[in-house]
Order: C-alpha cells, then structure tokens, then sequence
C-alpha cells in the first residue's frame, strides 16, 4: 500500500494495518517479531516442536528478553491481536510463528533475509 492510495482501501483494511503498526511500535515487540523470522540464529533446538514449523516456544522469549512471563505473554497477545502471530499449543507450552501473509498484506518489510 502506497499512501497515496489509502483512499481506496476499505476502512477494514486500513484499520488492520494500523493494528500491525502499533503493534511493532513496541521495541520489545518489533524484536520478538524479528526473531520469530528467523528462529535458528536466535534460539537452540527445542526439545518439543521444530522452531521453523511449530514456531518459538514463550518459555524460550521469556529466556531470551529476561522478562517475566506475564509480560511476554502480553507482549504475545498484542502481536497476536494483530494477526502478526499464531499460536500452538505443544503439551504445557504455546509455540508461536510469525505469519508472513499479514506482514506482506500490510507492507510491512522487515530486514530479516530469507
């Protein structure tokens, strides 16, 4: 999307993209989505579920970012909420992936190589 073409978006649409953006308006967020692009570099093999396909496991963020786990959890919501995440749950733990489609649809490009 081009601004200049806002105009012809559907309100929907406008506002969807506008809830990506506030949701990567959070550092901790923006990071988090940054990771979930490309888990290998970031986080050791899991025991349960592989990084690429099942997603991260929020014990594995919670590590990460030295946050509690209610905060990270929130932080999940947020970027869920956006439809930037979905979740999985594998046994006791939510795995999350990044939906790649949401961020396309909202021409949002994040330098992460593929």
């Amino acid at each position: 999307m081009i601004i200049d073409d806002i105009s012809q978006e559907s309100t929907e649409s406008v506002t969807a993209q506008a809830n990506v953006f506030a949701a990567l308006s959070s550092p901790v967020r923006l990071q988090i989505m940054l990771w979930l692009l490309d888990p290998r570099p970031h986080f050791a093999p899991q025991v349960d579920g592989d990084l690429v396909e099942d997603g991260v496991c929020v014990g594995r963020i919670v590590n990460k970012l030295d946050l509690s786990q209610p905060t990270v959890s929130a932080h999940m919501k947020k970027l869920s909420a956006a439809g930037l995440v979905r979740g999985k749950k594998i046994n006791n733990w939510i795995f999350y992936k990044p939906r790649r489609e949401v961020l396309k649809a909202a021409g949002v490009v994040l330098g992460v190589p593929k």
